[in-house]
């Protein structure tokens, strides 16, 4: 699960995923981890695998950033802080982000590390906004497209039928691309 900060969307498939017994890590794909702050022109900015969750959740409650902390709660029961993928290993079969523009950086990132014919990684792109509410929504989409994948008999030459019949399901179809490792 990818997302631009490993916060909110890719943290809430984390959840919803790993309490249905899956095998789940969640990353975020930009520079820093970026959180709204006293303005918009003024987010607070922490780095990739530096920060805790704990410790972003103190800077924001001494901000009175309340709005933050269910989010953050429900992050600090999962792992100890956000990751980003592209400092991480490749330790998965499949990806799903959750923007167009982590999409791209993902599949850069991967076909940027070399190595292309090796291991196939099935990255799938479902657009959701970047909302509590949408986020909420895309848990269980990510579930589904999972369940989907997990079903087939060969997904690299049924990645079509499995999109076809998350589009009939979901009344959205996501876009995805096959990379080697």
């Amino acid at each position: 699960m990818v997302c631009a900060a490993n916060m909110n969307r890719s943290m809430e498939a984390h959840r919803v995923l790993l309490e249905r017994g899956l095998d789940v890590k969640s990353y975020g794909a930009g520079n820093h981890v970026k959180l709204p702050g006293a303005s918009r022109d003024n987010p607070n900015v922490f780095s990739f695998g530096v920060e805790s969750y704990q410790q972003i959740y103190d800077a924001l409650m001494e901000q009175g950033a309340n709005g933050l902390k269910d989010m953050l709660e429900r992050n600090m029961k999962i792992k100890p802080r956000p990751q980003r993928w592209q400092d991480e290993p490749i330790e998965v079969d499949v990806v799903i982000c959750f923007e167009e523009r982590v999409f791209d950086n993902v599949v850069e990132d991967v076909r940027g590390r070399g190595g292309g014919g090796g291991e196939p990684l099935l990255v799938i792109n479902l657009d959701v906004v970047d909302s509590h509410e949408e986020a909420l929504k895309a848990g269980p989409r990510a579930l589904k497209l999972c369940a989907l994948i997990d079903e087939s008999e060969d997904w690299e030459c049924e990645c079509d039928e499995i999109m076809d019949t998350f589009q009939a399901e979901e009344g959205r179809r996501p876009i995805y691309s096959i990379c080697y490792h």
